[in-house]
């Protein structure tokens, strides 16, 4: 569920400006991704991992949650190699932070964007055997800028805020 509701939220980051007023800068992305990967820190690759793979199942056959909307014909989108990656990436997440005796806001940090990593690797292996079948109307340069390039940096930096979040949770609810 929170991975469904995190999806829904736009992440923005607030800037200072002249004259002590903030504005506030919209990122080329949603809370998605870093909603799964607090889900896996919280609760452990297993919990993450299913938690992956209900969440594919309720886009592909029953609602409409994923960015581009839902059902079976999501699979033949680009972005669905991304959706692929998070199964991979949430196992090794999970299985990262519970195999540390000493878990740490840094290491956090490090399991997510480790994560980050595998999620888009297997976004661009999609993209790239999409291209070769000539599924793709678009060449495999744009959706690679379209699909990676583009969302990866504001993703990359909401790393640092999850991890900061589910250290705090843990800590508040005496998880170890």
């Amino acid at each position: 569920m929170l991975i469904i509701i995190c999806g829904m939220i736009p992440s923005s980051i607030i800037l200072p400006q002249e004259g002590l007023s903030l504005s506030i800068v919209s990122l080329n992305s949603s809370w998605q991704i870093h909603g799964l990967f607090l889900t896996t820190l919280l609760c452990g690759s297993q919990i993450g991992t299913i938690s992956a793979i209900s969440y594919l199942i309720i886009g592909l056959f029953y609602l409409p949650i994923f960015h581009g909307g839902g059902s079976i014909g999501y699979i033949l989108t680009p972005q669905f190699g991304y959706l692929l990656g998070f199964i991979p990436a949430t196992w090794a997440c999970g299985f990262l932070a519970e195999n540390d005796p000493s878990p740490n806001l840094i290491k956090f940090s490090l399991y997510t964007i480790i994560s980050l990593f595998i999620l888009h690797f297997i976004g661009i292996i999609y993209l790239i055997f999409g291209s070769i079948v000539k599924i793709w109307i678009n060449n495999l340069f744009e959706l690679f800028i379209i699909n990676t390039l583009m969302p990866f940096p504001s993703q990359l930096l909401l790393c640092l805020p999850i991890s900061l979040l589910s250290i705090a949770i843990k800590r508040t609810l005496l998880i170890k």
